[in-house]
């Protein structure tokens, strides 16, 4: 579907691979029902928020590029250059970021995969999980592309962690279908799975 060749895509491949092995090779993650994710067309991937490296376990699962929205606050200090090059959107969550928002729907109306983190930022408390913002179901929305939910539960520790990155069945939000519902729907999804590992 993609005609438009993706950019930082050389950078992207090369660091997921190097850094991939490290990763793998300390955390050892079980990754389960990778397979749902869709080979073509947009997607939008979207999980739970615990730790700097959640989207590692997404990219790792797919040989589709992600491009991941991240806070402004990484382009603007010394490894800059590596979301830059890794193909990150910058986002500054301190205001209504229409440029990051318009960058995102054009990786997906490029037939692109987009990585967002619903709950906006790190859930650093005692809930299951933060309140989900809409910004996912209303870009699949727009766009047409396939949400593809997953859960991220267990530690990121040395080896026996039972760090575990389980994806959740696809779907789609139509043009009449409701936001507020789809969103919820969104998140019991991811909330189930990490409810019950607790």
């Amino acid at each position: 579907m993609a005609r438009v060749k993706e950019d930082h895509k050389i950078g992207y491949t090369f660091f997921k691979t190097l850094l991939g092995i490290l990763f793998m090779s300390y955390y050892r993650p079980k990754i389960i029902n990778k397979k749902v994710i869709p080979k073509d067309g947009p997607i939008i991937v979207c999980g739970n928020h615990i730790h700097l490296y959640d989207q590692c376990l997404p990219i790792l699962s797919t040989r589709r590029m992600l491009h991941y929205m991240a806070k402004k606050e990484y382009f603007d200090g010394k490894k800059a250059w590596f979301f830059k090059a890794s193909g990150c959107i910058s986002v500054n969550r301190s205001i209504h970021d229409s440029d990051a928002k318009e960058k995102a729907l054009e990786v997906l109306n490029n037939g692109w995969g987009l990585g967002i983190f619903p709950e906006g930022t790190r859930n650093k408390t005692d809930a299951v999980l933060l309140p989900f913002k809409m910004g996912a179901v209303s870009m699949a929305q727009k766009t047409g592309a396939t949400i593809v939910p997953y859960a991220i539960t267990g530690k990121y520790k040395f080896w026996n962690n039972k760090l575990t990155c389980t994806f959740l069945e696809p779907f789609k939000v139509g043009p009449d279908d409701d936001l507020e519902k789809a969103n919820e729907k969104l998140r019991n999804m991811i909330y189930e799975v990490v409810e019950k590992s607790r």
